[in-house]
């Protein structure tokens, strides 16, 4: 694993991070989130668009979510970043365990983080569906069309060969950072 250092600070690193909720007043729970990770060592730079999304993948009959996505900095290793974002969602009131993709007040996901690819039993680094959802690429996109993954694999062309079965609609303006 290599840390690619961020051009503001050598000891920081640049990353992304995936918000959603569809439980409450998900607009309040993501910018509550994006007010949240200071406390815990990462500082939000900018955030997308959000985005109303249809519910993928194992619960589909629940309320849309809205998502967006945010460029962060951080000085928190892997591990470290995932626990934060754990706790965010903790403190907002997301309970541990629930239904694997089921109704939340907060999803904070770790997307990418630098150069880092990671495999460990708690996160993947990049995260393992950042190239198979439209709902991640393109707040992603966003925020920087030329991303791409540690691979090389480019996050536009991703999205390109994506089906748009995905419904994706833009909900409303960036979070404030």
């Amino acid at each position: 694993m290599s840390w690619k250092s961020s051009t503001t600070d050598p000891r920081t690193v640049i990353g992304y991070l995936g918000l959603g909720s569809n439980v409450g007043d998900r607009r309040a729970h993501l910018q509550a989130a994006v007010h949240a990770l200071a406390a815990h060592g990462v500082t939000p730079l900018k955030s997308s668009c959000t985005y109303e999304t249809d519910p993928v993948g194992e619960i589909l009959d629940q309320p849309d979510f809205l998502n967006a996505c945010l460029r962060v900095e951080t000085a928190s290793r892997p591990i470290a970043l995932l626990d934060a974002c754990k706790a965010v969602e903790r403190e907002l009131g997301r309970a541990a365990g629930g239904p694997r993709h089921g109704p939340r007040p907060i999803d904070v996901d770790v997307l990418l983080l630098g150069d880092v690819e990671l495999h460990h039993e708690r996160l993947s680094l990049p995260h393992e569906q950042v190239l198979a959802r439209r709902f991640v690429l393109i707040p992603l996109l966003e925020l920087d069309f030329d991303l791409q993954t540690p691979a090389g694999d480019r996050l536009a062309d991703a999205l390109a060969r994506l089906p748009v079965t995905e419904g994706v609609r833009r909900g409303g303006p960036p979070l404030a950072t």
